[in-house]
């Protein structure tokens, strides 16, 4: 198979990775292609700009992985509408049709639930503009991939962690972190699960349901997080106060379905995650 990871940042290099490992030859856009590795074709290109290079003939999947340059509104939409419009533009002015096309989302789309429980079967209902802008382009790539074709399929994606993403480990090292006063559930999934994933569902012989959501399988207070990171870390407990607007939403996210393709995660919740990461960069103790 020929794969084409459209936006091959961080995550859609580790599933190039996995798919050249699997025999897939990948084909990577980005804009530094030259940071590729040797095994994923790197070709220069800008989502966000309407003149994508031309997409191999032989293209059985496309992976659309992208990431805004800014958290701002513009950012977001020149990466998650206009970048998708752009991919599916190409598609269709090269003739390619695709078995599959995976879009890379987000679990912003649900918003705030309360503490509650969201799956695949609740209506999206986000409280930003992020999370209003990539279920727009949720709602493009089914609309322009209905029909007969190229299947879509959705992966919404909690906190992505792993190495180079430690945002919260660093929060809790140099001291700023802060457990909320309220409870304040979070999801998260780990880089190298993240990526498994896409490829589980990209290769899937059979057809995959239209979204999935890609958490680990532990929902956790942010409190407890942080309280984990300080003891395995060896720092004091980060005090407790007005913590902000939580950037994700008060919720909890099931991975029954994706669990249920016979995914299996390498870090099932956040202790086995960071603990991985902690043995790599050497740093438990101050």
């Amino acid at each position: 198979m020929t794969i084409l990871l459209a936006g091959c940042g961080d995550l859609g290099t580790e599933a190039g990775l996995r798919f050249a490992a699997a025999g897939d030859r990948v084909v990577g856009w980005r804009r530094s292609p030259e940071k590729l590795p040797p095994v994923i074709t790197g070709i220069a290109a800008d989502l966000t700009a309407a003149d994508l290079p031309a997409i191999p003939a032989d293209t059985t999947a496309v992976v659309v992985a992208v990431a805004a340059d800014s958290p701002t509104e513009a950012a977001y939409r020149a990466a998650y509408v206009d970048g998708l419009a752009h991919v599916l533009d190409a598609l269709e002015r090269d003739g390619v049709t695709p078995r599959r096309v995976l879009f890379v989302s987000s679990t912003a789309v649900y918003g705030d639930a309360g503490g509650g429980w969201v799956d695949e079967s609740t209506t999206p209902a986000p409280g930003g503009f992020s999370g209003r802008i990539i279920r727009e382009a949720e709602e493009l790539l089914v609309s322009r991939l209905r029909g007969p074709g190229s299947s879509p399929v959705v992966l919404r994606l909690g906190g992505i962690y792993g190495p180079g993403r430690t945002r919260l480990m660093d929060q809790v090292r140099s001291g700023q972190a802060v457990i909320p006063d309220e409870p304040r559930y979070t999801n998260r999934i780990h880089r190298d699960d993240a990526a498994a994933a896409i490829v589980r569902l990209v290769c899937s012989p059979s057809m995959p349901a239209p979204v999935y959501v890609g958490v680990d399988n532990s929902p956790a207070e942010l409190g407890d997080v942080m309280r984990f990171l300080a003891t395995e870390m060896g720092f004091p407990e980060p005090p407790v106060g007005p913590a902000g607007e939580a950037r994700g939403g008060n919720k909890r996210c099931s991975n029954a379905l994706l669990r249920s393709t016979g995914f299996e995660f390498a870090y099932p919740s956040f202790r086995e995650g960071y603990r991985d990461i902690l043995a790599g960069t050497g740093v438990r103790h101050p």
